[in-house]
């Protein structure tokens, strides 16, 4: 018996670590393993390991070194970003604005300041998930202190109109955050033109090392800080530096951002060619999400019928890795709350699955999956009462 095909089509909830990554990591966990905050040698060069990471990932933004900041993830960059400037800024207002669709780092940590006076206002998205800057314009209030906007959606792959939303909030004087975890090495990101204030990112989104992340933060920003102890990160971040991780998230953002057309080019054609079988083959699917202004891997479709959770344990059993909208996974009965927001009906929103092609995909495995899931959700289907009932044949509802 042969060893089972491995697809991995997951790229969204993480991706491998490249080998040129790991290579420049490995040294900063043996012989260069000195503190930066120490003057020997070894430390020093420690320090300038960090430095030219700080470089590096201010070059792929169109930053300035000095206004990136590591962290140990793309979620404590949210918490930071949104806890920092609202509890600095209290004494000129309380009011936050974010929408219905944001990642729970941002969603979560808006509802804990909820319990400590702000006000927010979860701003609606359309059918697409895309906010409407009109609608962004008419919350902004006297008392608005910050803006928070993720920069493309993790589940539909909708990319907001960043630059405009970013420019509103400017004309208001008003701090423009973003949670830019999926787009690094997907979207050019320039935080002077685009009007952003804030910018969240992660490194094991763009095949660098789980465990770090970074907060840009523009200069003159007022920002508390998060976490407290030490001097590091020029005393705004306290906690000995993760040398090895920096390093590779420093090395991990030159590849991404070094040739985004090409990458684009060849993801979109797998993706275009796979969403198109999908449809053909598969009848009552639903395209979630922009069906242009979207992530170039992304693919999030919902299908009539059958339940999440369970066409994923069917794909992984023929060796392929994807996702779900559906929230069974986590112990709840209630689906995707991106998908709820963009008016998809609750029992179609149960029967989705998110497919995010990268850098390890190949022709083949498209061709694997167009195989795999429509027997997977032939045999969902027949098990189905629902489909039984419904009478339902051939024809595709692709919106």
């Amino acid at each position: 018996m042969g060893e089972k095909r491995l697809v991995y089509m997951d790229h969204s909830a993480t991706t491998y670590t490249r080998k040129e990554v790991l290579d420049a990591m490995i040294p900063y966990h043996a012989e260069n393993f000195g503190n930066p905050s120490s003057i020997y040698s070894i430390a020093r060069a420690s320090k300038n390991a960090i430095d030219i990471a700080r470089a590096q990932v201010a070059k792929a933004l169109g930053a300035d070194p000095e206004e990136i900041y590591f962290t140990s993830c793309g979620s404590e960059s949210d918490n930071w970003a949104i806890k920092g400037i609202a509890f600095a800024n209290r004494k000129k207002g309380n009011h936050i604005i974010t929408t219905k669709i944001e990642h729970h780092a941002v969603l979560h940590t808006c509802e804990y300041l909820e319990n400590q006076g702000f006000a927010v206002t979860y701003l609606p998205v359309d059918k697409y998930g895309l906010v409407d800057p009109a609608e962004l314009e008419k919350a902004i209030t006297d008392k608005t202190i910050l803006i928070t906007i993720m920069y493309a959606n993790n589940e539909i792959g909708t990319i907001e109109p960043i630059a405009e939303l970013g420019a509103i909030a400017r004309r208001h004087k008003v701090y423009f955050h973003t949670d830019a975890v999926q787009v690094i090495g997907n979207v050019p990101v320039d935080v002077r033109a685009q009007n952003i204030d804030l910018l969240s990112l992660s490194a094991h989104k763009f095949y660098g090392p789980k465990g770090v992340g970074a907060l840009y933060i523009r200069k003159g920003v007022k920002i508390d800080n998060l976490i407290h102890g030490g001097g590091q990160e020029r005393r705004r971040r306290a906690g000995t530096e993760n040398i090895a991780g920096i390093v590779g998230l420093g090395r991990a953002i030159e590849f991404a951002t070094a040739d985004i057309e090409g990458h684009n080019r060849r993801i979109r054609a797998m993706r275009d060619r796979l969403l198109k079988g999908i449809v053909e083959k598969i009848p009552h699917a639903y395209l979630n999400g922009h069906p242009e202004k979207r992530l170039p891997g992304n693919i999030n479709i919902s299908f009539e019928f059958i339940e999440g959770e369970s066409m994923l344990l069917w794909l992984d059993d023929e060796g392929i890795c994807a996702s779900t909208g559906s929230a069974c996974t986590s112990g709840s009965l209630e689906p995707s709350h991106v998908l709820l927001a963009t008016g998809l009906p609750v029992e179609i929103s149960h029967g989705s699955l998110r497919l995010t092609l990268g850098n390890v995909n190949t022709e083949a495995d498209v061709d694997f999956v167009l195989d795999v899931l429509p027997k997977v959700v032939s045999r969902l289907r027949d098990m189905s009462p629902l489909y039984q009932k419904s009478g339902k044949e051939g024809g595709c509802n692709v919106q």
